[in-house]
C-alpha cells in the first residue's frame, strides 16, 4: 500500500512538472528551445560561451558545448530568421543578445513590427529607427530596398559596445479590430527599454515596418528573430502572453 501511495504521488508530482513546464507560473514562456520555432537550422552553435573573434571582430567566436543555453547564428551570421511556432497578441517580451561590431539583426512582433538590432554605440549620427532600438523605417524593395521615412527613433542610444549583452524589454499591444476586420487602433510599442534605458513608451505603429508596410495587419502573429543580416548570440529569449482584456 506503501509503494502504491509512493508511486502515485510520484506520477502526480511528475505530471505537475511537465504542466508547469509548460504553462510557468509567472506566465513567461521559454524561447529558448528549439521545439518553439517553425524551423531551426542546425548550423546554430549552441554553447555556454561566446565573445567577438579576436581577429576578426566582426565575427563571433563560439565552441559548441551539449547543454548551452546561448544560440549563436554560426561564425557568418548568415541563417534562416527564427519564427515561432506560436502567434501572439498583447504580451511582453525579452531578450538578451550579443553583437559582432558592425553587426545588424533585430526582433518582429507579428513578424512584421521591426524593433532594430545594430551595433550604433558610440555613433554621432542623429538616431533614426535605422538605430539601435529604433522602430525600423518603411522601406520600398520593389527597386532595391531604399528607406521610404526615418522610422521611429529611440529616446536615447542606449547601446553597449560590440562583444558585450544587451537587454530588450518590450511591452506590446496589438492592433484592434472590429468584427468586420477594419482596424480600430494601431499597433503600439506601450514601452520598450534597452539595458535599462526607457527607449520608447506608448508609441503607435500606423503599419507594420521595411518592406512589409503594405500587408494586410493582424490581431496575432509570430515572435520573429533575425537572424540573417550580421552574426549575433542570444539568450535569455522569453515571452509572457498578455491576459485577455
Amino acid at each position: 500500500m506503501r509503494l502504491l501511495l509512493a508511486t502515485t504521488f510520484l506520477l502526480l508530482a511528475t505530471a505537475t512538472a511537465v504542466v508547469s513546464a509548460e504553462k510557468p507560473a509567472d506566465g513567461w514562456i521559454d524561447l529558448m528551445k528549439a521545439d518553439a520555432w517553425k524551423k531551426m537550422d542546425p548550423k546554430w552553435i549552441i554553447t555556454d560561451e561566446v565573445k567577438l573573434n579576436a581577429e576578426k571582430t566582426n565575427r563571433l567566436a563560439a565552441t559548441a558545448k551539449e547543454g548551452g543555453t546561448i544560440w549563436v547564428n554560426a561564425d557568418t551570421g548568415r541563417l534562416p530568421d527564427l519564427y515561432t511556432k506560436q502567434n501572439f497578441g498583447d504580451c511582453e517580451v525579452h531578450v538578451e543578445f550579443l553583437i559582432a561590431k558592425g553587426s545588424n539583426a533585430g526582433i518582429k512582433l507579428h513578424g512584421v513590427y521591426e524593433v532594430q538590432i545594430l551595433d550604433t554605440f558610440g555613433s554621432k549620427k542623429k538616431l533614426s529607427g535605422d538605430s539601435m532600438g529604433g522602430i525600423y523605417p518603411r522601406a520600398d524593395a520593389s527597386k532595391g530596398y531604399k528607406h521610404i521615412d526615418d522610422g521611429i527613433a529611440p529616446k536615447v542610444n542606449a547601446a553597449k559596445p560590440a562583444g558585450e549583452w544587451q537587454t530588450l524589454d518590450v511591452v506590446w499591444k496589438s492592433p484592434r479590430f472590429n468584427d468586420k476586420g477594419e482596424k480600430t487602433s494601431d499597433a503600439m510599442v506601450v514601452k520598450a527599454t534597452l539595458n535599462g534605458e526607457l527607449i520608447h513608451e506608448n508609441q503607435e505603429l500606423k503599419t507594420p515596418t521595411g518592406a512589409n508596410w503594405t500587408l494586410k495587419e493582424t490581431a496575432t502573429g509570430p515572435f520573429m528573430l533575425q537572424a540573417d543580416h550580421g552574426p549575433v548570440a542570444f539568450r535569455n529569449v522569453k515571452i509572457k502572453p498578455a491576459k485577455k482584456e
